[in-house]
């Protein structure tokens, strides 16, 4: 007889898929429960790009941190193999969800952020290839901490977080499984599950925003992904939208406090347009022509779907690229960083 705690045998891509849908399930159920406790808690937020201000339920984050946690334990439990590996990973996501929790609680300082999401990426480097040198290990939580705060910085309107996370998913798994990197598809299908059902609840009008609880684990799972999977250029694309926002802000303004910051302007009838004044952003930039927030939404999460795109393209074209003599010389000579 067969033990009820032993895991089927079942291929590596149907391990990640079984992984997605439990996460997804597990946060489409705690979302009204979490949204309501958050409410009763009076953790909510001015819903501020909507003429009638509403108020909206905060950090719900926490259910997509929730949904990922079991959605790796049960590729723990599919594949025992990589348990090591997918460990690593929950706690550094684990971490970093505990960052986001307290700056959502009592707001901490960029440079705050930044060190304390320096700290919570140490765990990754044990995940590191062999042979590895100081250069290499010490670029992994300085990504972890640079990612997740690209992934908080775009972020304000209804949806906009966890539908450029969701796209960022999606084209690393499609990634993954081009270059077979099927192992990895089990942590970006993790959090592509729970990401699409917290999309329904934050997506306009929003009944929940994500807080940085949900922005800034976004961001961490993109660079373990990107160390990991060993998909760090791929992941650079898909990352473009968040980076080419943080280079105009810091272009404009330099490094800015939340609280020194002017928002969007909204006028009567929904309409969001830029203030005169204020630093530089991507989504100032498509509303250079006034527009209602669904509708820079979808301008931005098109943005994304294009270097989405773009990214999968790259992972198609790469094996070919990877034969190619003058590349395979590039690489040697790249491959020299790692071990510095």
């Amino acid at each position: 007889m067969i033990s009820v705690l032993t895991p089927p045998h079942l291929p590596l891509v149907l391990i990640a898929l079984v992984c997605g849908i439990v996460s997804f399930a597990v946060t489409w159920f705690v979302m009204p429960h979490l949204i309501h406790r958050l409410e009763n808690a009076h953790i909510v937020g001015k819903d501020i790009h909507k003429s009638l201000k509403p108020i909206v339920a905060e950090m719900g984050g926490l259910g997509i941190l929730f949904g990922f946690i079991i959605g790796m334990f049960c590729g723990v439990y599919l594949f025992s193999t990589l348990t090591f590996q997918l460990i690593i990973v929950l706690l550094v996501i684990l971490l970093v969800g505990i960052i986001g929790m307290v700056d959502d609680l009592i707001m901490l300082s960029s440079y705050e952020k930044l060190i304390l999401l320096f700290f919570a990426g140490i765990p990754l480097i044990w995940a590191a290839p062999p042979n590895v040198g100081f250069f290499y290990i010490i670029c992994i939580p300085i990504a972890v901490s640079i990612c997740s705060n690209l992934t908080n910085m775009l972020a304000g309107l209804n949806g906009i977080e966890s539908g450029l996370g969701v796209i960022a998913m999606v084209s690393l798994t499609i990634s993954c499984i081009v270059l077979g990197k099927y192992d990895v598809a089990i942590i970006s299908m993790s959090m592509l599950g729970p990401l699409i059902a917290f999309l329904y609840f934050n997506k306009h009008p929003a009944k929940v925003f994500p807080g940085d609880t949900g922005t800034l684990i976004i961001g961490a799972a993109i660079a373990a992904i990107a160390f990991i999977g060993r998909l760090k250029f791929i992941a650079f694309i898909i990352l473009l939208p968040n980076i080419i926002d943080a280079a105009l802000k810091f272009y404009s303004a330099g490094v800015m406090n939340r609280a020194d910051q002017k928002p969007t302007q909204v006028s009567s009838d929904g309409t969001l347009f830029s203030p005169d004044q204020g630093f530089k952003s991507l989504i100032r930039f498509v509303l250079r022509k006034p527009v209602d927030e669904k509708t820079a939404v979808k301008m931005i999460w098109g943005i994304g779907i294009f270097f989405g795109l773009v990214g999968i393209i790259i992972a198609v074209l790469m094996p070919g690229v990877l034969d190619n003599h003058l590349m395979a010389q590039f690489l040697s000579f790249k491959d020299l960083f790692y071990h510095i």
